[in-house]
């Protein structure tokens, strides 16, 4: 209810039907040979969306906990006959169904917007490299599993973020170092390929690129992995984003 209930949801749900549009409008009148298909240019917006979809998801769930806190309605939620494990895990699901609805929204407007644009391509010709495991596959099988590997990720960013709003009171803090966790992934992927430490293929950042598996590559060049491996690492990292979220909620003292 606290989410939907404000302008601000609406006007981000807007942003995300508005920019497919507006991108599919710009190809329409930039492409002038007509090589262009809907899978391409739907796969192009679907790469700016999700980083917006990710920042608008961040930006909710780093002040679901931490914007009690700061307006004072906290002691009015622990008052109720719930506990704190049940407050803190209504919240966390609140803000998955959220960028769900807003990755469902994503996919349905730039399939439909380019299909209306450039019509219906059974098998675009360059949408799947040859080095892709699903190479010689369906359209949809790519489209569908990118936007698997982009939601898994954008969960674990966003559990990051929860578990910032749980720890600190400060919900721009929590934003800030979510964002800064989103963009500094690649630059920080880069640098850790450089290196041959064991030890590199265990930190979270590259493994926040799992589309890269999509394309034939691995997050890290010089450490080969699997795409099984990748989500493991994701996955253990989930787990303790969520365990510090809850220890730090339930034993915080509101009584300030």
């Amino acid at each position: 209810m606290k989410i939907y209930r404000r302008i601000s949801t609406w006007i981000m749900l807007g942003i995300t039907v508005v920019i497919p549009l507006l991108f599919t409008i710009a190809f329409v009148l930039l492409t002038e040979d007509n090589n262009a298909n809907n899978w391409e240019a739907m796969m192009l917006e679907s790469q700016v969306l999700f980083l917006l979809i990710t920042i608008f998801a961040v930006v909710k769930s780093s002040e679901t906990v931490a914007g009690e806190f700061s307006r004072g309605t906290i002691k009015l939620l622990l008052i109720r006959p719930w506990s704190r494990s049940a407050i803190l895990l209504s919240k966390f699901i609140s803000i998955i169904l959220f960028a769900l609805l807003f990755t469902v929204v994503s996919f349905a407007v730039t399939w439909l917007a380019n299909v209306v644009a450039f019509g219906y391509t059974a098998n675009p010709a360059n949408l799947i490299s040859d080095q892709s495991p699903l190479a010689g596959g369906s359209p949809w099988a790519y489209a569908l599993r990118y936007y698997l590997d982009e939601f898994i990720t954008l969960v674990v960013v966003v559990t990051f973020g929860f578990m910032l709003s749980a720890a600190f009171r400060s919900s721009g803090l929590a934003i800030g170092l979510s964002l800064f966790l989103l963009f500094s992934g690649t630059m920080i992927s880069g640098l850790l390929s450089l290196t041959d430490k064991a030890w590199v293929k265990y930190v979270l950042f590259p493994h926040l690129g799992l589309s890269t598996y999509l394309n034939g590559g691995t997050p890290v060049p010089n450490h080969p992995t699997t795409y099984a491996f990748s989500l493991g690492v994701l996955a253990v990292y989930f787990v303790i984003f969520n365990v510090i979220s809850w220890t730090v909620f339930t034993k915080r003292d509101v009584s300030a």
